[in-house]
């Protein structure tokens, strides 16, 4: 009980020393030209960046394209719950990892380093950054969507040609979006349609012995399965969606 009441004494008496030194802010925030208050902007504006970077991956990379492909084939399969959600996305992002290495590479060597070693400052960093993303997205982007979103576009931010290395990342991105989406479609439409055409086989043989009461979507999901392990159809799509990015 003495023990326990002096180690009591000795937390109490460090807590007021602690409490008597007085709370500077200059030593929370790190030494620098600006002021206390753009330190903090800054520090709200990363914050910002980070809470929706999940949004920015979907926006400015492939896994869009992948992530709808791939639910296309569990859809054309008929399976509802295999392969599981998690599985299906982890797949994706595994692959936009891949795609997107050269582009990931090339925005840290150029952006993220320099600014993490203090040669270069927050604008030069933005620049540097964005510059592969906006490489690769032009290189995936149709001409018809960026006119469309640039014939919408404010006139201040509108360019004289859609297609030039300065456009706007706020006419950039949205053009990219819908460009990949109707890619992903094409592609979704190339996968569902083999199996399209064994579910109106089976569905026909069906109907023709009587059997109506037996949905055809039963007697069919086992050949599909078949059909697609049979083509390596895990190979086929994995390798013609990595090849669609060049």
């Amino acid at each position: 009980m003495i023990r326990f009441a002096g180690v009591i004494a000795i937390l109490l008496a460090g807590t007021a020393g602690a409490a008597a030194q007085s709370l500077s802010l200059d030593g929370l925030l790190p030494q620098g030209g600006a002021s206390a208050s753009g330190r903090i902007v800054q520090i709200v504006a990363m914050l910002t960046v980070l809470s929706v970077a999940p949004g920015i991956l979907m926006m400015v990379t492939s896994f869009s394209r992948f992530v709808i492909a791939l639910s296309f084939l569990r859809s054309g399969l008929g399976l509802q719950g295999t392969p599981a959600n998690l599985i299906l996305i982890s797949l994706a992002l595994f692959m936009t990892f891949f795609v997107m290495a050269p582009t990931f590479d090339r925005a840290w060597q150029n952006g993220v380093l320099p600014l993490v070693e203090n040669r270069i400052n927050e604008g030069e960093a933005y620049t540097q950054i964005t510059a592969p993303f906006r490489e690769f997205m032009l290189a995936q982007t149709r001409p018809a969507d960026l006119r469309l979103f640039a014939d919408v576009a404010p006139p201040s931010i509108r360019p004289t040609d859609p297609t030039s290395q300065t456009v706007d990342l706020r006419i950039l991105i949205p053009s990219f979006m819908i460009s990949e989406l109707r890619r992903a479609f094409e592609i979704g439409f190339l996968i569902v349609l083999p199996f399209l055409v064994i579910d109106m086989i089976v569905a026909t043989i069906v109907m023709s012995m009587g059997m109506m009461m037996l949905p055809p979507t039963v007697i069919s999901l086992p050949f599909k399965v078949i059909f697609f392990v049979l083509i390596d159809g895990w190979n086929l799509l994995i390798s013609g969606l990595i090849r669609s990015y060049g």
